[in-house]
């Protein structure tokens, strides 16, 4: 494969990098999040056109403590309505788009912050930021289904089910990143289980606030060197 279209990170280790630095998780999150920016932009400097980043799950919204989701959701605020006015997004034309049970579970504050970023950028084509916020891959696909049942179409083909899937909009993903992957390196809820059915993996131990963007363009140019066959 010579180059990557669409990059997706799943970004594991947060809490884990703050309790081994003797910290608080809110910490850790942080730092993920100041991580997160550095990479974006070295994944514009690659001219990667997709780059997908999994905020957070609908697990990690529903199932946490109410501290560590309302620091989450502090942190969230803070980043779009960064995004939103960030001269290098709107010089690179950058297009930000959100996916994901977040207008349904996320304060208004917060909501505001991720629609201001989503409307300065709706214009530009050029790079795609898409975040996965309250998402998982299974509530997706049961969601289509549900849709595609609703419809009650004559047959279903490919090409439908594409069409009613949160990610529509998106290309399929060449390759996944995960960070603090230990003992069992996996992919978590089904995570755009239909758009990465080809895709590579790329397992890494180290915390996602210590991957640095040299580690993330080792792994983004390894993945190029790499023939993909497609079960050919």
């Amino acid at each position: 494969m010579d180059t990557i279209n669409h990059l997706a990170v799943i970004p594991d280790g947060n809490r884990r990098w703050a309790k081994e630095q003797g910290l608080p998780s809110f910490i850790g999150h942080q730092k993920g999040a100041e991580n997160f920016e550095a990479l974006v932009f070295k994944a514009l400097e690659m001219h990667i056109k997709y780059f997908t980043f999994w905020g957070t799950s609908l697990d990690n919204i529903t199932k946490r403590s109410e501290s560590e989701v309302g620091h989450l959701y502090d942190i969230f605020e803070e980043q779009f309505n960064r995004l939103a006015k960030d001269e290098r997004i709107h010089e690179k034309k950058v297009r930000v788009r959100v996916i994901g049970r977040w207008q349904e579970l996320f304060p208004d504050r917060v909501k505001q912050a991720i629609n201001k970023a989503i409307e300065a950028t709706a214009s530009y084509n050029a790079y795609n930021l898409n975040f996965m916020m309250a998402y998982n891959g299974d509530d997706e696909m049961l969601d289509c289904i549900q849709k595609i049942v609703a419809e009650s179409p004559a047959e279903v083909s490919s090409e439908i089910i594409k069409a009613h899937l949160w990610t529509k909009e998106l290309p399929s993903v060449d390759l996944i990143i995960r960070t603090g992957c230990e003992d069992d390196p996996h992919i978590s809820a089904g995570f755009m289980m239909w758009d990465t059915a080809y895709s590579q993996l790329f397992f890494t131990e180290e915390y996602f606030p210590a991957f640095s963007p040299e580690s993330f363009e080792k792994a983004i140019t390894g993945a190029c060197n790499r023939e993909r066959r497609k079960g050919k």
